[in-house]
């Protein structure tokens, strides 16, 4: 679902808050601007520090990619594709240049008029595979910004926590308020922890997946590439990239029902055994 990580997000905080309901505590309660200002800005300073400001800058638009993360048409590909190699099956390779213009994919735009200008296929794989090395080593820090100040957050808490209490301890003279300024105090390590494995972390891990899925989605492309390049019947390259693409979403590339394909490869199975 697209919209995964944010309703996923929205779970976590609404039942972390009822469950405080729940044992007692108003919501009130767990307002602390303090803290905000001790967490936040402090975890900012030291993500930056580590992976420096150029990283950080891209932190909202990160946030919006993990929320709403651009579609991968792969069953898209696979008929693209299959429609190249009937293409170049029927009047050659070169013939290919007229579609180049219109494909969207930049990676695939650059597989196919690498493939028209006659690269050896070695060198062809070769060059895509170190752009989607290089892709995925970028994907790797971006989802690094926030695995570290996932890292820096529940510290950063504690020293929260400790500041509070050390005006706690430097006011005993008034015992009737240690409750709540003790209370208070540990405010920040909620913020700091809450912070970390509600936000921080979950964004860091999403970011990582789309990163994995774009590089599973780069190797269907590549393989379809280089079997149009060999010359392969278009049957078989539809059916080679098919692997990559969910049991659900063939029938978009076959015009079959995935539940009767699923049905008849299962009778199969059962009769041979």
């Amino acid at each position: 679902m697209k919209a995964a990580t944010a309703i996923g997000i929205g779970i976590a905080l609404v039942s972390l808050i009822v469950g405080g309901i729940m044992k007692g505590t108003q919501p009130t309660q767990l307002i602390n601007p303090a803290a905000f200002v001790i967490i936040l800005p402090t975890t900012l300073g030291c993500t930056i520090a580590a992976m420096g400001m150029d990283r950080a800058k891209l932190i909202p638009t990160l946030y919006k990619k993990a929320i709403s993360p651009e579609p991968m048409d792969l069953a898209g590909s696979v008929k693209q594709l299959t429609g190249f190699a009937e293409r170049a099956r029927k009047d050659g390779l070169l013939a290919l240049e007229e579609e180049i213009e219109s494909i969207e994919d930049d990676f695939t735009r650059k597989g196919m008029q690498l493939v028209v200008d006659g690269t050896d296929p070695e060198l062809l794989a070769e060059v895509l595979e170190a752009d989607t090395q290089a892709m995925h080593a970028r994907h790797k820090q971006n989802a690094n910004v926030f695995i570290k100040a996932g890292a820096f957050s529940p510290t950063i808490g504690v020293m929260g926590t400790v500041i509070g209490l050390v005006h706690v301890l430097g006011n005993l003279s008034a015992p009737e308020t240690l409750g709540p300024s003790i209370a208070t105090a540990f405010i920040a390590t909620l913020y700091g922890i809450g912070a970390a494995n509600i936000i921080f972390l979950p964004v860091g891990n999403r970011l990582a997946n789309l990163s994995a899925e774009e590089v599973q989605y780069r190797t269907l492309l590549l393989e379809g590439i280089l079997a149009i390049q060999a010359g392969d019947n278009p049957r078989v390259v539809q059916e080679k990239l098919l692997s990559y693409v969910p049991p659900a979403d063939r029938g978009e590339v076959t015009g079959e029902d995935p539940k009767l394909r699923a049905v008849d490869g299962g009778a199969g199975e059962a009769q041979a055994a």
